[in-house]
């Protein structure tokens, strides 16, 4: 099991590279917005927690999502294992089924006050772009991996779905996060069933009903379904203010240090204001 996990990070990790590199080069020719900061001020920040991120993901769980789902289907654990359901539907099931608790954990690290701490270090960046895709806080990843690991054994996830599925999460953080522009056809046709940048893009508002919308990483069926979808941000994309009100500064959010202790520190003004303009937003 080990070969196949080392080949499954491997084929992972050289599609995340060849699509990062991609979009950063989409982002230089045809970007959405002008950035706020220069590259050289945010990336080096945001791909250092990156590479933290997966030091401590390799160190705590091994044998990664598609090393539990190998096990689950050796040891026939798990829903789908316990039915007799065709492979390329189970395939289909577990992938959706995936996508659906991606959006409903995203859900809960914006409602849960706790969560949300750790969750604003993601929605702390400054600025918009396939950097921020990666910027996430080591806690986060966890709690992240314990809940999925949890969902692949509930369900018994076959290891092509899962592995299908990681590739596809992966994928649609980085591409949601860019910023590129799309053609507005394309944009609106993609949006149909996929998240595009542009209707991510809302969700790192400063306006609370704008970032209390369009959760979904990958599919954008579940915003839809559950009432959380917003077309566009009020403000438009290009002046739209981007970040946490009143809580970001050098100290919180520009440093290693200040990134990694900030799920620790009070967040002002609180999050439940019932004043959208003034509540730190998600």
């Amino acid at each position: 099991m080990e070969h196949i996990v080392n080949q499954e990070l491997a084929m992972r990790g050289t599609i995340f590279l060849a699509l990062f590199a991609a979009l950063a080069v989409a982002e230089y020719w045809r970007p959405r917005r002008i950035p706020a900061l220069l590259r050289r001020k945010r990336w080096p920040l945001n791909l250092t927690i990156l590479a933290i991120d997966i030091v401590i993901v390799r160190a705590l769980f091994p044998a990664a999502a598609v090393g539990i789902a190998l096990m689950a289907e050796d040891r026939s654990i798990g829903i789908l294992n316990a039915l007799d359901m065709p492979a390329l539907a189970a395939i289909a099931v577990a992938f959706v089924a995936l996508d659906l608790l991606v959006y409903g954990q995203h859900v809960l690290f914006h409602a849960v006050p706790a969560l949300w701490r750790i969750h604003r270090v993601h929605h702390a960046d400054p600025d918009f772009d396939v950097t921020t895709g990666v910027r996430f806080h080591p806690l986060e990843i966890v709690l992240s991996m314990l809940i999925k690991s949890a969902a692949i054994l509930l369900m018994g996830a076959p290891a092509v779905a899962v592995l299908a599925f990681e590739i596809a999460l992966n994928g649609s953080s980085l591409f949601s996060h860019a910023n590129f522009r799309l053609p507005p056809r394309i944009d609106s046709l993609l949006r149909s069933s996929f998240v595009t940048p542009d209707m991510h893009r809302v969700h790192h508002s400063i306006r609370r009903e704008e970032t209390d919308s369009n959760f979904g990483f990958n599919l954008s069926w579940w915003d839809r379904l559950f009432g959380t979808y917003r077309d566009q941000p009020r403000g438009g994309h290009e002046t739209m203010t981007i970040g946490i009100r009143d809580f970001c500064d050098e100290q919180h959010c520009a440093t290693m240090r200040g990134v990694l202790l900030m799920p620790f520190v009070s967040t002002s003004p609180h999050r439940r204001s019932t004043t959208p303009e003034s509540r730190s937003p998600s």
